[in-house]
């Protein structure tokens, strides 16, 4: 008679592709400072009414006032210029799909690689640096840019921004503008460096 069969396991190990998806301290920290430089940012937009105050426009009588128009209007206007472009960047990529998705995969590529890896990159059983990774990764972007409608949409789109921005602070009259050039410069793109405090605490 043959003996009874052994019981069969009852514990499942944990699937591993839990582990890999899930987002790493890193990343964690990498949208943390993200949404905080966001919100600061957002907290320094001017109402948008004042922008478009139609009775503060004017000719400028040279290309000197148009320069420091310029460059007055964008020291107070800088959260709602930023907006404006990234709109108008919005738009251009809304109305090219497949640029959208092409620059939506780059991306995505760009966040996993360096937010959700937590272990080195191995590809056909060949394990790579980081360094190799961020090079391999440039040399990809640079030939999705500029090798594809993506590289020519984003510079279009850029240049007819900021030929807006430039038009609109160059009429637009900022005697009524209240400038505090000890203000900082806080905003979108702080989560890239270290906070405001810290630099001038070293300065």
């Amino acid at each position: 008679m043959a003996g009874n069969p052994s019981p069969l396991p009852t514990t499942v190990p944990p699937p591993q592709s839990a582990t890999a998806v899930a987002a790493s301290p890193a990343a964690r920290a990498f949208f943390a400072r993200l949404y905080d430089g966001a919100k600061d940012g957002l907290s320094q937009r001017r109402p948008w009414a004042e922008l478009a105050d139609r009775n503060q426009l004017a000719k400028p009588e040279s290309f000197a006032e148009a320069t420091g128009r310029i460059r007055k209007n964008w020291t107070y206007f800088r959260v709602n210029y930023v907006i404006l472009l990234a709109a108008v960047l919005a738009i251009s990529l809304v109305a090219h799909p497949g640029s959208l998705i092409i620059l939506a995969l780059l991306l995505s590529g760009w966040i996993f690689l360096y937010l959700f890896r937590s272990e080195p990159l191995v590809l056909f059983g060949r394990t790579y640096t980081d360094r190799e990774v961020l090079g391999g990764m440039t040399l990809f972007t640079v030939i999705v840019l500029f090798l594809t409608s993506v590289g020519s949409l984003l510079i279009s789109a850029l240049m007819f921004g900021v030929a807006i921005i430039c038009a609109h602070a160059s009429f637009r009259v900022p005697e009524d503008l209240f400038l505090d050039e000890q203000e900082p410069t806080v905003g979108f793109l702080s989560f890239l460096g270290a906070p405001a405090s810290v630099v001038a605490t070293q300065a």
